[in-house]
């Protein structure tokens, strides 16, 4: 006789046996046994018996039960072993969960690591954990839709990160890509937001380029009296032109001190081209001077306070020019290529291309083709020299006569 609801609530272990077992019909019975209330189906498949489980009461209903009984049955029907079809259905459903866009994500950021500089691995890493994850991170990426990104992108839109936010979803595009690489996705949804977050206006660093105040600023750095190897990142910074990012990944590797030349690998540089550095007699010994602190470390500048095997943080040169009243609207870290670019053109009357191709921008020959990076190497050499020469006049207060082009 088929069972009924009040039958199945009321149903309690008698202890007679292991189990009580009562029959609805059709293959489908409630186990009952001393830890609680369990759904049934005895079947046949090949020429074996088998039981499949079909749920547990009552988070699984009598009518609930009797609706998996016939969804069993329909697959029997059609061949198909419904221990099997549910085996498989868990292993995919296990294998959408595994996947998700987090997961997808970190594996994107090891597998193409070698492609990114140091402290750009770690840029991307840390606005994918604060920025990205905590909103879509547990998703499984083929369930992701342009909408879920653009929800989280929202959030930095709305902090006034106009110019990360565009990079980062970029990133998120690439970590689609890879999905679709690897079979995790089907498409870069990100594809679909072309046009539909704020376009930031143009970045413009602060910078002092006016004689005077680069004296003063200069006569400032030297009186600094923080971190060994702030001051030397300090420095060196109005010296050799790079940008902030290059300067705090410098490897001791890279580094020629006795040829004074550094030589930056293009994975680590703005335009993905080997960079060649000369360095001055000034540059030179502030790097001596870093050799006891660091020289046994990968880092030139290691990470102050964290793990030396890092990088310095890219904050530390602002938080120092802003520890010294300089403030962001007047002077950063990155203003240090514009100071060199305005007073070598505008007072020192240096060749601009020379300029150029140490700041390392896109320079081309007569004929178009692109400098390689020994260019003009012997007059750069000099041009970086007078330049340090002459950050020494200015900050010991030196007349100082303008070179003729």
């Amino acid at each position: 006789m088929a069972l009924t609801d009040t039958f199945v609530k009321n149903a309690k272990y008698t202890g007679a046996s292991s189990k009580d077992k009562y029959t609805d019909g059709r293959g489908m019975y409630l186990l009952v046994n001393v830890s609680g209330k369990y759904w049934r189906m005895d079947y046949r498949f090949a020429e074996k018996r088998k039981t499949l489980a079909l749920g547990v009461y009552p988070d699984v209903s009598l009518a609930d039960a009797r609706k998996r009984l016939a969804a069993a049955r329909e697959q029997l029907a059609n061949n198909i072993d419904p221990n099997a079809a549910k085996k498989e259905a868990k292993q995919a459903e296990a294998a959408v969960l595994a996947n998700t866009f987090e997961h997808v994500a970190l594996d994107w950021l090891t597998k193409t690591k070698a492609d990114r500089s140091d402290g750009t691995q770690e840029k991307i890493t840390n606005w994918m954990t604060h920025d990205v994850f905590p909103y879509i991170g547990k998703m499984p990426i083929s369930t992701i839709g342009p909408r879920d990104v653009l929800a989280a992108l929202r959030h930095m839109e709305a902090r006034g990160a106009l110019q990360s936010v565009h990079r980062v979803k970029q990133h998120c595009g690439q970590v689609f890509r890879y999905a679709v690489a690897t079979g995790s996705a089907d498409r870069d949804v990100t594809q679909d937001l072309k046009g539909a977050l704020t376009t930031a206006a143009p970045a413009h660093f602060a910078a002092i380029t006016e004689p005077k105040q680069a004296g003063a600023l200069m006569r400032a750095i030297f009186s600094y009296t923080g971190h060994p190897q702030v001051i030397a990142a300090l420095k060196l910074s109005p010296l050799v032109f790079v940008r902030p990012g290059e300067l705090r990944c410098a490897e001791w590797a890279e580094l020629d001190l006795d040829a004074a030349e550094w030589r930056i690998p293009g994975i680590k540089m703005k335009m993905k081209a080997d960079h060649l550095v000369p360095l001055s007699r000034q540059a030179v010994e502030i790097l001596q001077g870093m050799k006891p602190l660091t020289g046994h470390r990968r880092y030139v500048f290691s990470s102050i306070g964290r793990s030396v095997d890092r990088p310095m943080s890219d904050c530390t040169i602002n938080a120092a020019l802003h520890g010294m009243g300089i403030s962001k609207d007047q002077h950063t870290a990155h203003g240090f290529r514009a100071m060199a670019r305005t007073i070598m053109d505008e007072v020192l009357n240096e060749r601009v291309d020379l300029i150029e191709h140490q700041l390392a921008h896109a320079v081309k020959d007569a004929n178009g083709r692109a400098y390689n990076r020994t260019a003009h190497l012997p007059a750069r050499r000099e041009m970086m020299q007078r330049w340090a020469d002459y950050l020494d006049q200015l900050r010991t207060g030196a007349d100082v006569i303008p070179a003729e082009k």
